[in-house]
Formats: C-alpha cells, sequence, structure tokens
C-alpha cells in the first residue's frame, strides 16, 4: 500500500533518533480514505517514545471514529508501556456527517488524555490548525508547543490575534513558541532530556559543566545551573516569575524564580508557579524556588477575588507536592508569600538565605509604622526616619540571622555559596519518601 501523509512523516523523521520510527495501524482507513493521522513509536533521545502526527495533506487532516481510534490505541500502549507521548496537531476539523461519531471520538481522546496525565509526560506540538475539541486535547498535554505559523483556538476567531500562539503563550497555555517545525522538534528533545519516562522512573542523569557564571541577583538561574541547561518555559506568562527547566550536577531540576520583576506577584503568576510545581511534583523532579518578591498583588475587582483565588491554589500545590522543594531567600520574604511559598509551613525541605535577605511578617516599611511609630515623632525628616528605621528592621528583627535562630530556615549563606549550598541540599534529600493521606483528589479552588 502506498504509504500517505507526507507532512507528517517529515514531522515524525525529525523527532525520531536519526529519523527512524516504526509506523502503527498504518492501514486503518475513515469513510473509504486512509486515516489522516500517523501513529509510531521509536526512540527520541535514546528513550522510548510513543508519537502521532495528523496528516494536513489527507483529506486536510480532518478527524473521524477510526483516525481517533488510531490516537486512542497509541495512548494506551504509552500508559501500558509508561512511555512519553508526543502529539502533533495539524488539522482542520471533524467529519461533518449530521451524527456525533467524530465529536464522541473527541471525547473519548480528551478522557484518555486526562487519565493518563501525571503517568507519563504528555508533550502536544501545535504545528497548523488545532481549534475546536482539538484545542482541548492538545491543551492538556504537560507542555504545550506551537510554531509562529500555527493557529490555536477554541470557537473560531478566523484569522484574528486570538488565534496566534504568542496570545496562546501570554494566557499560559503554551509553554513556548518555535520558529518553524524543526525548532519544535528540538525543544521536544530538549524536555525529554530532563524528563523521567514515567512516574515512576528517575529523571534521566546528564552529563553537565560547571556554569561560567558566578550567583548574583542578575545571573541567579546562570549561576544556579549547569552550564547550557536551562530550558526557560512560560516566558510570555506571568511578569514577575521565571519558570525553568535544567540540571544541577546532572540532575534534572524545576526553578521558579520571583526576581523577574519588582513588582507584586499577580494571578497570573501564581497559576504559572501552581501549574509548574505541578508538573514538576507529578514526576517527582525536585523543584527549587528562589523568593524575591514584596509579596502578593492586591485585587483590584472585590467581585472576583481573583489574586486570592490563584494564591489559593498556589498554596495547595506547594503543599501536595511530595517532590524534593527547596526554597532560596534572595531578598525580600515578607508575609504570605514566604508563608504560602518558601517557608517550612508551605512543606519546605530546606530552607536557605542569603545573608542580607528580609524575611517578616510585613514589609520594612510597613513594620516600622506598626511597631515602631513613636520613634518617627519629632523627626526632622520623617521619610528619611522612615528609610532609617526600615534597614535597621532589616539588620535586625526581619534579618536572616534572626529567622536562622529562630527556626525559620536553615541555613544563612553568602551569595557566592548559591550553588554549592543547592548540591548538597539535593543530596541531603536524594532519599527523600513521603505520601499524602488518602484521598481522590484535593478540592482547592480552580
Amino acid at each position: 500500500m502506498e504509504k500517505i501523509g507526507t507532512i507528517a512523516r517529515e514531522r515524525l523523521s525529525a523527532l525520531f533518533d536519526g529519523g527512524v520510527f516504526t509506523e502503527l495501524d498504518a492501514l486503518r482507513t475513515e469513510k473509504d480514505a486512509p486515516a489522516a493521522v500517523i501513529c509510531a513509536h521509536g526512540y527520541v533521545e535514546g528513550q522510548a517514545v510513543c508519537a502521532f502526527a495528523q496528516a494536513p495533506d489527507v483529506n486536510d487532516g480532518v478527524m473521524g471514529k477510526n483516525t481517533a481510534g488510531k490516537i486512542k490505541r497509541l495512548y494506551s500502549l504509552a500508559a501500558k508501556t509508561g512511555t512519553p507521548l508526543i502529539g502533533i496537531f495539524d488539522s482542520n476539523g471533524v467529519y461533518v456527517d449530521g451524527t456525533a461519531d467524530s465529536l464522541t471520538a473527541y471525547g473519548k481522546l480528551i478522557a484518555c488524555a486526562a487519565k493518563l496525565s501525571g503517568v507519563v509526560p504528555q508533550i502536544s506540538v501545535i504545528a497548523g490548525v488545532c481549534a475546536g475539541s482539538a484545542a482541548l486535547l492538545a491543551a492538556e498535554a504537560d507542555f504545550v508547543l506551537a510554531t509562529e505559523s500555527a493557529e490555536l483556538y477554541l470557537t473560531p476567531p478566523f484569522g484574528t490575534d486570538a488565534a496566534k500562539p504568542e496570545t496562546a503563550a501570554k494566557a499560559g497555555i503554551v509553554a513556548a513558541v518555535c520558529k518553524d517545525d524543526a525548532d519544535a522538534a528540538e525543544q521536544v528533545k530538549s524536555l525529554l532530556r530532563k524528563l523521567p519516562a514515567n512516574n515512576l522512573a528517575g529523571a534521566p542523569i546528564a552529563e553537565y559543566d560547571e556554569p561560567a557564571a558566578s550567583c548574583t541577583k542578575d545571573t541567579l538561574l546562570e549561576g544556579i545551573a549547569d552550564a547550557g541547561s536551562l530550558l526557560p518555559l512560560y516566558t510570555a506568562f506571568g511578569d514577575s516569575v521565571d519558570t525553568a527547566l535544567a540540571t544541577v550536577r546532572g540532575q534534572a531540576v524545576g526553578i521558579i524564580t520571583t526576581c523577574k520583576s519588582a513588582d507584586a506577584l499577580t494571578a497570573d503568576d501564581a497559576a504559572k508557579m501552581a501549574r509548574f510545581v505541578r508538573t514538576c511534583d507529578a514526576f517527582s523532579i525536585p523543584v527549587l524556588t528562589v523568593l524575591d518578591t514584596i509579596g502578593f498583588a492586591a485585587d483590584t475587582d472585590a467581585a472576583r477575588n481573583g489574586s486570592l483565588r490563584a494564591m489559593t491554589q498556589l498554596c495547595g500545590a506547594y503543599a501536595e507536592a511530595t517532590t524534593i522543594k527547596i526554597a532560596l531567600i534572595a531578598g525580600e520574604a515578607c508575609g504570605a508569600a514566604f508563608s504560602a511559598i518558601a517557608g517550612r509551613g508551605a512543606g519546605s525541605d530546606y530552607v536557605l538565605a542569603w545573608n542580607n535577605a528580609a524575611i517578616a511578617p510585613m514589609r520594612p516599611e510597613g513594620a516600622v509604622e506598626f511597631l515602631w511609630h513613636d520613634k518617627l515623632k519629632g523627626a526632622a525628616d520623617v521619610n528619611a526616619k522612615r528609610r532609617e528605621l526600615a534597614d535597621e528592621y532589616k539588620r535586625t528583627l526581619a534579618s536572616a540571622e534572626k529567622a536562622a535562630q529562630i527556626g525559620a530556615i536553615d541555613a544563612v549563606i553568602s551569595a557566592g555559596e548559591t550553588r554549592q549550598a543547592i548540591v548538597d541540599a539535593l543530596d541531603l534529600l536524594e532519599g527523600k519518601r513521603v505520601s499524602n493521606l488518602p484521598k481522590k483528589h484535593s478540592n482547592i479552588p480552580f
């Protein structure tokens, strides 16, 4: 039988090692035509992987009952064998024949993806049009990548900016926008190098080079991660938070920093952090949180309380995560931000702080008004006196040393000691074994 789906085969060849893969269910048809998807298994970066690619050059890649059946079979094999699943999406929709067959088929696939979530890594690549039910399926993956020419939407915007991948990236749906198919394939490989095959397997260990940069406020990530290992994700979403996968001494680590800007953490920042923590936790990837923030942003719309809802989700994500959790206070960590993100109450296994960090119930300026208001009386320049007292508060009650004395943190270090301190903490916690109370799932607000 003549092979069909040239575009899909080219995309799979770019993904699999040496361009070699074994096709599955190759003879299945849809309404007397070849099914518009290529399903395959093989190796990517030496790791067994299942993958499918929709074929836009076969009946416009439309989905029908049998085409969905091919993909469903692949989900079943990925679950049985514990191998990552990659989906490459490019389709103009479903067969419209007046029945609910295609909708039911997509519904079954969406259920498969949900059940497989947290069992094996799932990566979606949006390489063309991905709309309606297909968009729901693609967005269920652990990581969604999109090429610059792709379109991703739930309901038809028909060529508006709402369909552009950059829009989905700003909404936190797309983890990275790639230049083209080849770039997307390389991004998938970069992800797989840092992910375990499944939730019962250990993350891969890689060879590494020491970082060239030293740890400073401006080069934190570069000073902590192994040279060349940083893989930033969701850069267009959440203005005050950076998230990245990396390796530290060859071990995969998820890094979250709140040092991206001097602004307070917003609902988007909290959602970005919560999702990243849950993704790392699902596959037992250690989480390193670097905290320097003035705290959570106030809600400006009293009717919505979006920040409170998002921050509650963030608290739940950190508290429930059983993977290794290390926190580094690299600046201010005051109020609820410390409690929810970095403190031992949030479940951090090890808390480090730079020697110039400030850790306290409220920001220094507010603490001065609350605790030392009498000292401001009679000052010739009240603002200058307030700043002086705030500095004193940072050096005394809010100092990292004071936090260590009362048991709120584990160690006070200099910036130059950061990488080694994190390496030592990872070594200490390597054998961590904890589990949560038996339950169906948590019920924190979504």
